[in-house]
């Protein structure tokens, strides 16, 4: 994968040239200037999706001379060490009225004509909103739950932050001095990115978190402030942005559709209703207190809904079709805290409902003090010190850099007492597994956006998949003054495909690995003479690892099942050239045909107010696949065709199925309060780009009859619609 720091200044060169060349033919894919069938027809890459085995192109192909395969070289890191720049916390976005933005929102899209830029950065007249337009992408619920807050963000290249706000005191985030400008890079001694390199909300670093709670709607305005010239890129990304808040139970119009996109000068309005599934049916009434929001002055505000499938740990990214690992890799990604009456963010309020986990006690609700968001990705970059991707060939892209909140190999600072870290997997294809390098116990309390039923235990966490969020308290109370223990990953990559060896704790700190990523790559440094105050939940009472249950779906009748089995070998059925994508990997539904993505095709179509028992199948065990399905949640009731086999931190509700090389899950889900065209794919993000996706539709309108919703095509000139491409035969 990487070469070693042995590697000869021959072979080095070599792998330069090799690596050059990749950048073009990436380059010239994201400028549009060639495509992949255009590749695969002049041998570049394989029909299989691979890169072909050209000396002077493959990084695996040894070089004339027959020494050995050149490989691909380890980013420059001008001078940077491991643990001697701080992780800072993430910044806040704003939250403000509603009032002030202008124009004000609206249900339907905004189609006031402005100047968008198309493809080419030439002007031209187009709608103020890239929503697609009508009652179909009309905001859903708009009435019932008109928007409360509005956050408003501007997607830029690269710049300077002058306005960070962690939302915690200096101490509490490493001494960083907010008041300082924040440049845009991953160490102190590296070069600032470029905003052709980087695209981040607001062009800024660190990664921004979003505060959020129940029954307070939030209309997410996002500008698409990007250069308007598509080549504006520095050799990778597309400026075309759909944003997914990923698992949001929301309308389809709000959950950032692969093919409902929108283009620089354009905004688009999104509806986060922040409400509790199943409010049509259950605690109609809003009489029970576990099913509600904290109301900003000790108490709790009643909401209807399934206090059972409350959501804590969110994230939202891009989701632009073809481009979505560049585009995230690129930076567009935030994290999202919701709080409820569960869990309010204040470790103090003892009402008998409050979970009280590690958090603080200074506000009613989101106190950031103890409970700390960290985005964990890889990165390469180029000989300049700029962010650069490598598709040497479609099994997934991993960096060699290893980082936590953008920050290369941090320390960050903690008090003797617990605190609550939200890690998510931000990465493109790399796999993480987590340990403390003194073996001390975690206890995870979150897999994906939920608490767990109850809390486990764990010396060294699972896997954590692309896009899986693990919630995990560590309590640092009986560390001395000055103690420095370390983050350590374990799982050893040697391509994308999958993890290819989980190493002990001993082997992984040992330096021998050739994967740079695995080892130690955060630092916690102790501070404090004495025990810090701590008003949380004891994990060690009787009781005190319960926390929300799973909601029983057995008296609900099974109305469908289906199998999606994924994997190589795909085949393209359609020819759009805007909706059908080319590549290796696909989906066979049902027994079908192992097909390519294409928007416009409708896959699966269940009908509302039902449940059904869907059958995750990796086609193949060289490989694995974090299985993303948009909009429900799931119980995994099997693995590997059995219950057993499901461990207890897999037990809650999940939005993300890591199949494992060869396996297979059986999960239950049921459908209801939103409707609209809804995505289901691979979150290798590699994988879905080429082209691991499907689509699939609810229904809210009760028919017995399979309606198929028109498909919606951006242009920088207005959205335009056409009907579907294909149905499958079982999808309704």
């Amino acid at each position: 994968m990487y070469l070693p720091d042995r590697t000869s200044q021959q072979q080095l060169r070599l792998a330069e040239q090799a690596q050059r060349n990749r950048q073009e033919i990436v380059k010239a894919l994201s400028h549009g200037n060639v495509s992949r069938r255009d590749l695969v027809k002049w041998g570049v890459f394989t029909a299989g999706g691979g890169l072909a085995l050209k000396n002077g192109l493959n990084p695996f192909v040894g070089n004339a001379y027959g020494e050995i395969p050149t490989g691909v070289p380890r980013s420059a890191l001008f001078g940077a060490a491991a643990f001697d720049t701080p992780m800072p916390r993430c910044d806040l976005m704003k939250r403000k009225p509603v009032s002030e933005l202008s124009p004000a929102p609206q249900q339907m899209a905004n189609t006031t004509p402005t100047q968008v830029s198309g493809p080419d950065g030439v002007q031209v007249i187009g709608p103020m909103e890239g929503r697609p337009p009508g009652p179909v992408w009309a905001h859903q619920g708009w009435d019932l739950f008109a928007p409360k807050v509005a956050v408003e963000e501007w997607q830029r290249g690269a710049e300077t932050c002058l306005d960070y706000d962690p939302g915690v005191a200096s101490y509490l985030n490493c001494n960083i001095d907010p008041t300082y400008a924040v440049k845009p890079c991953f160490h102190g001694k590296m070069p600032q990115q470029s905003p052709q390199a980087m695209w981040t909300f607001g062009g800024t670093v660190p990664p921004k978190l979003l505060l959020g709670r129940y029954g307070e709607p939030i209309v997410f305005r996002h500008h698409n402030a990007l250069a308007g010239k598509v080549t504006a890129n520095g050799g990778f990304g597309r400026n075309t942005l759909s944003t997914h808040e990923h698992n949001g139970h929301h309308g389809a119009e709000s959950d950032g559709f692969t093919g409902a996109y929108f283009f620089p000068g354009q905004y688009y309005d999104y509806h986060w209703p922040i409400v509790h599934a199943g409010f049509r049916t259950i605690n109609t009434g809003a009489t029970d207190a576990r099913c509600g929001a904290p109301n900003g002055s000790g108490g709790i505000t009643k909401l209807p809904g399934d206090w059972r499938e409350t959501m804590s740990s969110h994230w939202f990214h891009d989701h632009m079709f073809s481009f979505t690992s560049q585009n995230v890799y690129k930076g567009i990604a935030a994290v999202f805290n919701l709080y409820s009456s569960l869990d309010r963010g204040n470790e103090e309020i003892n009402d008998g409902v409050n979970l009280r986990l590690p958090s603080g006690t200074a506000k009613d609700w989101g106190n950031l003090d103890y409970d700390v968001n960290i985005m964990l990705c890889d990165k390469a970059v180029d000989r300049d010190g700029q962010l650069a991707f490598d598709i040497f060939n479609f099994d997934g892209f991993l960096g060699d850099m290893m980082m936590a909140n953008m920050a290369y190999k941090p320390y960050f600072y903690v008090e003797r007492r617990k605190y609550r870290f939200r890690f998510l997997n931000a990465s493109v294809a790399r796999f993480f597994k987590l340990a403390l390098s003194n073996r001390a116990p975690m206890i995870q309390i979150g897999n994906d956006g939920n608490l767990l039923p109850r809390a486990v235990q764990l010396s060294e966490l699972d896997e954590m998949g692309i896009a899986e969020r693990f919630d995990v308290v560590i309590d640092f109370s009986n560390y001395s003054d000055g103690t420095k223990l370390h983050l350590v990953n374990l799982a050893e990559h040697s391509d994308g495909r999958r993890v290819s060896k989980h190493l002990s704790l001993n082997e992984a700190m040992s330096g021998k690995s050739d994967d740079p990523c695995v080892g130690k790559f955060l630092e916690f440094r102790v501070c404090g003479t004495v025990k810090a105050r701590d008003n949380s939940r004891d994990f060690s009472k009787p009781g005190g690892m319960n926390l929300i249950p799973n909601p029983d779906l057995s008296q609900i009748p099974v109305a469908r099942r289906r199998t999606f089995e994924w994997g190589r070998g795909a085949s393209q059925t359609t020819r759009d050239p805007v909706s059908s994508a080319l590549g290796p990997w696909g989906v066979k539904v049902d027994g079908g045909s192992m097909l390519a993505a294409d928007f416009g095709r409708v896959s699966a179509a269940p009908k509302a107010g039902t449940r059904e028992i869907w059958t995750l199948v990796n086609g193949g065990g060289g490989w694995d696949h974090p299985i993303h399905i948009h909009f429900e949640e799931g119980q995994i009731l099997a693995r590997d065709g059995s219950a057993s086999n499901v461990p207890l931190w897999e037990r809650g509700r999940k939005d993300v199925y890591r199949l494992r090389p060869g396996g297979s899950m059986t999960i239950t889900m049921q459908f209801r309060d939103w409707g609209g065209m809804f995505m289901e794919h691979c979150h290798n993000t590699v994988h879905e780009d080429n082209a691991m996706l499907l689509r699939w539709e609810l229904d809210t309108s009760g028919s017995a009859v399979l309606k198929p919703l028109p498909t919606p095509i951006p242009k920088p000139t207005g959205v335009e619609f056409m009907a579907p491409t294909d149905i499958l035969p079982r999808a309704g």
